[in-house]
């Protein structure tokens, strides 16, 4: 189908017993029915007129159909919309889902990307049929619960460029039929499963992509580029911060996010003569980890699940390199040194375990590391941008990024280029099953080149791929938030330089950071990192470095790093379970059945198996003991042990934590608000002698296989690191030190950490304020609409 058959604009009408739908393509040329039952009352029935008529034809047809049903009412027009997002039903009647308003945000080579606006729920059976059927709370509870995915916020999608892939897999993988809808950053993929099943094509319906996207223009040496943003988050393993941790058992991990940026020259006719565009990649630390939600501790204890074998991490960098090829770069920004081990422990474990995987791996496929503690860095040293862009230098020139010409010739037979041109879409495709994309579309109208005004207007445009990226970049801090943003800022300011100097706008292929450009870039970067720290963990990102780089007012910057911080914790103590619900219902991991326990109902948001029952939505305690879920769905009962795997018995579990955590340390993934000095750090992180932090009696410590952790990294020399403290011995050592072990006998295999006692804050201020952080009652309706809406005070 190209792409002047797609249809883009909808109108919905309905009589007593059917609704239908019509749609014409942009040109209205083409027209086009879909009819769909109303009386049947559990069951999807969908019939599409294979007709294509003319705008006269339809309006005749729809004539026809009023002046047939004039006895019971006609034909009535309900509302215009802009495509299917899908159906679905719980315990009574299917609903459809549809887009009622879009606005444009952005153009990838003349295709339109469009973000939701509005949307709507509409109930299928006719009110005659829904007479008669009792519609309990339940069923009520869960259309709430679907509504509270808010569609309008930061949903995108297009008819004619398939947004869910990456430029290069576009150009450069033959992809058809629904596989599209398929992959893992399509929402509403359990949402329209039914109507793409039912039909055998997307016709009538969007994909979905979830996460951020941004365009501008900009100009530099006198020439015009457009800039383009895109993060996709992964429907796999999806959810909010203490409710999705690291990998689940089929490897995917939670907060698994894909970034591109493309960049090409800005032309007239918006097809450019070439296209440069590099990905990278944040996620969840891929070990088997959580953390127990408490409205009475800020930071709740890590629980480690252990792995000898590592299956799971397999699994995520077997499908990371399926994904993006090799090398596999992995930058991790969690913490190397603290006084109360916490983030370190993942950290020695997450380096235990790829030293592991490369033992079993030929040379070449190993997978490269860098161990690298930010917070530490940008304290002591400050200049952690700098050290950032030398590791993304070193990165991309390992991957290399994506580059491609674009020509109005026709292709030979022999010939390996892809061709190039309107596409029939990343959401659409005709009858037969087949889904148009970038690689095998129509021609593109080129009346305002030099080609068309010659009579070529009818030639396809070439693309031939100068440059591939092989491999991607992932990046990690402990939440995948905020140093995680910095970090992929950095990666994207070293590539934008070598972008920009491969389309020949630039001489040097370096942009420097105190250059306007830079600003411009870090101000996309900080939208972003906003906005996915919204979704995953309730408020916007920290950005104190962002804020220090443009030399922001430092009182200023702490408030508002105090407060985002206030911000996550509320949501995360009392907004995150009904998300997590929603996101569930939402992505058909959780499927309700009459006789079995509601949502709301369960202990966990994994979905088989009966949980908790005869407690209220609204107990203050009725999640106290939530096990988090490993998998896409399933659900436990309550045990009083962590969740175990199906790993034959070859796991244990490693609780890692303190209970009420000094204020500093409520924010896992913002820097420090206050390192100045020594005496400012000992001020929040009062010192416990050892043996007061880890009792005899609270660990267990076995003789086992010590590891050689004697270097951080297996990707570029770390010499000029050395002053930050930041090589796998240093940290080992202080590891062996504070659980009074010898160095070569601790493992983290032989190390099961309790809870120690309450900590004695040396802040009155701190004591005051882990007091009226307790009680719900205590936050007005208003702070929570708030922080629910995600306002910040402005400096």
């Amino acid at each position: 189908m190209a792409c002047d058959e797609i249809l883009q604009k909808f109108k919905l009408y309905e009589t007593r017993s059917n609704f239908y739908l019509v749609g014409c393509n942009k040109a209205r040329t083409i027209w086009r029915v879909l009819k769909i039952d109303r009386l049947e009352a559990h069951e999807l029935s969908i019939y599409e007129d294979k007709t294509v008529y003319s705008e006269a034809e339809c309006y005749e047809l729809l004539k026809r159909i009023h002046d047939g049903n004039k006895p019971t009412g006609g034909l009535k027009f309900v509302t215009k919309c802009y495509g299917i997002v899908g159906f679905v039903r719980f315990l009574g009647p299917y609903y459809m889902l549809l887009i009622t308003k879009r606005r444009q945000v952005g153009k990838i080579c003349g295709h339109t990307v469009y973000a939701v606006s509005k949307s709507e729920i509409i109930t299928l059976p006719s009110p005659i049929v829904r007479s008669n059927m009792a519609y309990s709370k339940d069923e009520n509870r869960y259309k709430r619960l679907l509504c509270t995915v808010d569609l309008t916020k930061d949903f995108f999608f297009s008819y004619s460029y398939n947004i869910m892939r990456s430029l290069q897999k576009n150009i450069c993988e033959e992809r058809s039929g629904q596989v599209l809808y398929e992959t893992m950053f399509v929402w509403n993929e359990f949402l329209s499963r039914s109507i793409r099943h039912l039909l055998k094509n997307t016709t009538w319906t969007v994909a979905l992509v979830h996460g951020f996207f941004k365009q501008s223009n900009f100009s530099v040496s006198g020439k015009n580029f457009r800039l383009t943003l895109i993060a996709r988050r992964s429907r796999h393993f999806a959810g909010t911060r203490y409710l999705k941790r690291g990998v689940n058992e089929k490897g995917r991990v939670a907060n698994d996010v894909e970034t591109e940026q493309i960049v090409f020259e800005d032309t007239l006719d918006e097809i450019p003569t070439q296209i440069t565009s590099v990905v990278q990649n944040r996620g969840s630390i891929p070990l088997m980890w959580s953390q127990e939600t408490s409205k009475l501790n800020i930071r709740p204890d890590i629980i480690l699940q252990k792995d000898s074998e590592y299956k799971a991490m397999r699994l995520h960098f077997d499908n990371l390199v399926m994904r993006y090829g090799r090398p596999i770069i992995i930058l991790n920004l969690i913490k190397t040194k603290e006084k109360k081990p916490r983030e370190s422990l993942l950290r020695a474990e997450f380096a235990k375990s790829i030293h592991v995987i490369n033992k079993d791996l030929p040379e070449e496929e190993r997978l490269r590391f860098l161990h690298w503690d930010l917070s530490k860095h940008a304290r002591r040293e400050g200049n952690a941008l700098a050290a950032l862009e030398r590791v993304a230098s070193n990165a991309l020139d390992l991957t290399g990024i994506f580059h491609c010409e674009i020509t109005p010739e026709a292709p030979t037979p022999d010939s390996s280029d892809q061709t190039f041109g309107e596409s029939s879409g990343d959401n659409k495709t005709s009858t037969d099953a087949t889904v148009p994309t970038v690689n095998n579309c129509t021609e593109i109208k080129t009346e305002n080149t030099e080609e068309s005004e010659a009579g070529s207007s009818g030639s396809k445009l070439v693309m031939k791929p100068i440059k591939r990226q092989k491999g991607v970049l992932r990046t990690n801090c402990i939440d995948c938030l905020d140093r995680t943003n910095v970090a992929q800022y950095a990666y994207g300011l070293i590539a934008l330089g070598r972008q920009l100097h491969f389309l020949g706008l630039i001489d040097d292929p370096r942009v420097d950071l105190d250059a306007p450009l830079a600003n411009y870039l870090m101000d996309f970067y900080e939208k972003m990192g906003d906005t996915l720290a919204f979704q995953y963990g309730g408020s916007a990102a920290h950005n104190k470095i962002f804020c220090e780089r443009r030399g922001q007012w430092r009182p200023a910057t702490q408030s508002q790093e105090f407060l985002r911080t206030i911000q996550r914790y509320y949501s995360n103590a009392y907004l995150d379970f009904e998300k997590q619900d929603a996101i569930n219902v939402f992505l058909g991991h959780f499927l309700p059945q009459q006789g079995k326990p509601a949502l709301w109902e369960l202990d966990s948001d994994q979905h088989y198996n009966l949980g908790r029952r005869g407690h209220s939505f609204t107990d203050e305690f009725v999640r106290s003991f939530i096990k988090r879920s490993l998998s896409d769905g399933n659900i436990l009962t309550e045990d009083s042990e962590p969740v175990s795997t199906n790993n034959g018995g070859g796991t244990e579990n490693v609780v890692i934590g303190l209970h009420h955590l000094p204020s500093e340390e409520i924010s896992e993934s913002a820097p420090e608000i206050d390192t100045e000095n020594e005496l400012s750090y000992s001020r929040f992180y009062p010192t416990l002698p050892g043996r007061q932090l880890f009792p005899e009696s609270g660990h267990v410590l076995l003789n086992g296989p010590s590891l050689d952790e004697s270097h951080a990294s297996n990707f570029l020399d770390l010499d000029w690191l050395s002053s930050s403290g930041n090589s796998c011995e240093d940290e080992f050592c202080e590891r062996s030190s504070i659980i009074n072990s010898t160095p070569g006998t601790t493992s983290m295999d032989n190390v099961v950490v309790t809870d120690t006692e309450k900590d004695e804050a040396s802040s009155d201020q701190l004591q005051n304020s882990s007091r009226s952080l307790n009680p719900v009652d205590e936050f007005s309706h208003s702070f929570g609409r708030w922080v629910a809406g995600g306002g910040l005070l402005c400096f």
